[in-house]
């Protein structure tokens, strides 16, 4: 076990304790960078989900009836204790996931600042009052929170896709169950223990690992004191989890995949264009569902974008997730580099060519080289599902309506990427766009104080902002006269 790793309790987090499976079962967790396993975590079974659904409703009425100002509160000091925190926690997420050490800074950062954000959202759940139109009567409108909540994280950040969920759910005034992916179980404890420390009471937040993921879903989502799925991941797994949620009529906020589209015109500032690709494309590894996954380029900026672009992907440091002077970790496990690799192949084999990169790395570990494919074809793979990892295809295009078309020949509709220096052109199309968020002259969209979120197949909902608060509440109206 490794120093980090070692300092933490992998036993499940139920009702303010920490305990042992009902079966004794472990999970191991491997380090992609080395295929070691650094850490094992307890496997929870059914039993250990109605415990924690039990917990998390003992603790609602209590949690619910504290004042907003001492939930802010905790919510504050949780962020400070993040921030207190902040390398070891990098260097774990980087150890389990993978990513950069640069990267899990970041992220360490990015997921704080839910803590921070919702502390001052959680005085400011605001009703309204107003007359009828008839004169009748009084309309009173308050929130309340929605009840126990059930919260399921991926594993490419596992700190931060745990706080933007916690932290409106306990700002709200509701208690939850998280569920985090067995990739990176360590990220969520290591929260389950500052979340603790800061005064989080018991059962409030439980934190419960599990091997079979389907099965605990789905017997928690079958008790009735459940009354919220707020899940991040698969599309595919999403449709799964709102068809069980509707047998409950659970309120449900998806946020799933994404196929976002870049979008260079010939008259864009060049350099940003390829500074902004690199983030898009590149953070955590290309292991984001707002990663750039198609890149369309008008033919007058094509070539000069396309040289400057694989210039920048070659040169990245590839290396272990916590190496000084790593630029892109490995893939998250064995199965993500044959993906990669499966659409990198079928591309080539359909005419596109490799600029860079193109193959897997010959060392330990799950790596794959950073990737440039240019002259791909339409109907390449690639191009009509999540890539999730470090290939950029480039297409080219001529005119405006060819651009919003291809952005929008997609089922998803997550984020979209517009680099013009025409401001009239760049609303024009990030109107036209089918997507939740348009990042426009930008590579990085994700702020806790604006509401992510997509369409189409990317979900249902918002997250962050004083949206993804609402998310945990329920409009009461009371109608009355004086």
């Amino acid at each position: 076990m490794t120093t980090e790793a070692s300092k933490l309790s992998t036993d499940l987090y139920i009702d303010g304790a920490w305990r042992a499976s009902t079966s004794g079962r472990r999970i191991d967790v491997l380090d992609p960078s080395t295929e070691q396993t650094i850490a094992s975590v307890a496997d929870a079974t059914l039993e250990d989900a109605a415990a924690a659904v039990d917990a998390a409703s003992r603790a609602a009425a209590g949690w619910a009836a504290t004042p907003a100002r001492q939930r802010g509160e905790i919510l504050r000091k949780c962020f400070e204790l993040m921030m207190r925190d902040a390398e070891s926690l990098a260097r774990l997420i980087s150890m389990e996931n993978g990513k950069a050490l640069a990267d899990a800074r970041g992220e360490v950062a990015y997921a704080a600042e839910f803590f921070r954000w919702f502390s001052e959202e959680a005085v400011r759940i605001n009703g309204d009052i107003s007359v009828s139109p008839s004169g009748a009567s009084r309309i009173i409108v308050q929130y309340q929170p929605i009840g126990v909540a059930l919260l399921i994280t991926p594993w490419n950040f596992p700190a931060a896709m745990a706080t933007r969920k916690i932290a409106p759910a306990l700002a709200a005034g509701c208690t939850c169950i998280l569920k985090p992916a067995t990739e990176t179980p360590l990220t969520a404890y290591a929260v389950a223990r500052l979340l603790e420390e800061a005064g989080v009471p018991p059962g409030v937040v439980n934190v419960v690992t599990t091997s079979s993921a389907g099965k605990f879903a789905n017997a928690v989502l079958d008790d009735p004191r459940v009354r919220k799925l707020s899940f991040t991941g698969s599309t595919e797994v999403g449709r799964v989890l709102l068809r069980k949620a509707a047998d409950s009529i659970i309120s449900c906020s998806m946020e799933l995949g994404g196929n976002a589209p870049f979008l260079v015109f010939d008259d864009a500032d060049i350099d940003a264009a390829v500074e902004g690709a690199m983030l898009a494309k590149m953070r955590n590894g290309g292991e984001a569902c707002t990663a750039a996954n198609r890149f369309y380029v008008q033919r007058g900026a094509l070539e000069a974008f396309s040289a400057r672009f694989a210039e920048r992907m070659a040169a990245l440091k590839t290396g272990d997730g916590v190496g000084a002077d790593t630029q892109c970790g490995p893939l998250v496990n064995a199965g993500a580099v044959e993906k990669v690799a499966s659409l990198v192949d079928d591309a080539v084999a359909k005419g596109a060519r490799i600029s860079t990169g193109g193959a897997r790395l010959d060392r330990r570990g799950y790596f794959y080289a950073p990737t440039v494919l240019v002259d791909v074809p339409p109907d390449a793979d690639l191009l009509g599902e999540e890539i999730f990892g470090p290939v950029a295809p480039i297409v080219a295009f001529d005119t405006e309506d060819e651009a919003v078309a291809l952005a929008n020949a997609t089922e998803y509709g997550l984020v979209a990427y517009v680099y013009t220096r025409d401001l009239a052109r760049g609303m024009r199309v990030s109107e036209r766009i089918e997507s939740g968020m348009i990042a426009l002259n930008r590579g990085l969209v994700s702020d806790p104080a604006a509401p992510f979120g997509g369409v189409k197949q990317s979900g249902l909902g918002r997250e962050g902002a004083h949206h993804g608060l609402l998310e945990f509440m329920e409009a009461k109206y009371i109608a009355t006269n004086w």
